[in-house]
């Protein structure tokens, strides 16, 4: 028992191995010492100090070598306990942590993505699972590079894409959107190929297409149709994208982040204060809706 407390020192220190074993050796050798004093100390009781004295000379190396050997043996558990503590004690943070990334992953899913297109998405590659496995297994896969996309833009790991990745992001989401609504939602794309390398903050179309797909598709029975484009500048050489649907449109005044009946446009507000921090203001963005007229987002972004 005493040598517990030597041993749990050492191991809360973490010496260097050199040391460690220096002064592992240190104890054995008081420990074997201490050894030899208790069993000379027995023998002097039960046998008398002449006789005790004689044995202990005639065995000493071999005493010595076994009180090393039971210091070793002591240690060597002790040390094995403490250790299979500490990597439960590891473990278990580390599942913690886990635990908490996981959460903090999920709030940033969800304040990204729409909880509805979550859900409805989950929902449907279930229904699909059952019918179309093959279908399935290519829905997740589009369905988990857009969680990466948007976790690695939640970390900052990029505060700028090219407008390709931007792009791939949307047509990701778009074909997840296609297996609940199907031929109800047509999408128009016009893309500059010399604008697909241009650098954009992350999540940026997106947003856009979705509030397209939400209001001016999803609602209507014949659903409706989505036109994205890319383009360049002839005047200053700025990227101009527009994301426009003919859908019902809105009032001009029923655009804003509110979430109340009837508005449109949520999360232009926000996307109009990240320009504001990324660009300092040298970015635009115009809004064109009127009702029965459609709803139309044009972009204007330096590069």
């Amino acid at each position: 028992l005493a040598v517990y407390p030597w041993v749990r020192a050492l191991q809360r220190r973490q010496p260097t191995t050199p040391r460690a074993l220096a002064l592992h050796a240190l104890a054995a050798l008081l420990f074997g010492a201490l050894w030899l004093a208790g069993e000379f100390v027995a023998s002097w009781w039960w046998f008398g100090a002449e006789h005790a004295s004689a044995m202990l000379m005639q065995t000493l190396l071999w005493r010595a070598i076994w009180g090393l050997v039971v210091y070793a043996a002591i240690a060597t558990a002790f040390t094995a306990l403490l250790q299979s503590r500490r990597a439960r004690a590891a473990a278990l943070a580390a599942a913690q942590a886990e635990s908490a990334l996981a959460r903090a992953e999920l709030a940033a899913i969800s304040g990204k993505l729409n909880p509805h297109f979550l859900f409805n998405t989950l929902n449907t590659l279930l229904a699909l699972i059952r019918k179309d496995a093959q279908a399935a297994e290519a829905a997740l896969l589009r369905f988990s590079g857009m969680l990466r996309y948007v976790l690695d833009s939640k970390r900052g790991s990029a505060d700028r894409v090219i407008l390709a990745d931007e792009v791939q992001f949307v047509r990701d989401y778009l074909a997840l959107e296609s297996l609940r609504l199907g031929a109800r939602l047509q999408i128009d794309w016009r893309l500059d190929p010399s604008t697909l390398n241009d650098e954009i903050p992350p999540l940026t179309l997106q947003p856009l297409v979705e509030n397209s797909v939400l209001h001016g598709v999803a609602p209507r029975v014949q659903g409706g149709s989505i036109s994205i484009r890319s383009g360049r500048s002839a005047q200053d050489q700025g990227l101009e994208l527009s994301v426009e649907d003919d859908g019902p449109g809105c009032d001009p005044a029923m655009v804003g982040d509110e979430p109340s009946a009837g508005r449109r446009g949520i999360g232009l507000a926000a996307l109009q204060r990240r320009f504001a921090v990324d660009y300092e203001g040298r970015a635009r963005l115009q809004v064109r809706t009127a009702p029965g007229a459609g709803f139309r987002v044009d972009l204007w972004i330096p590069q």
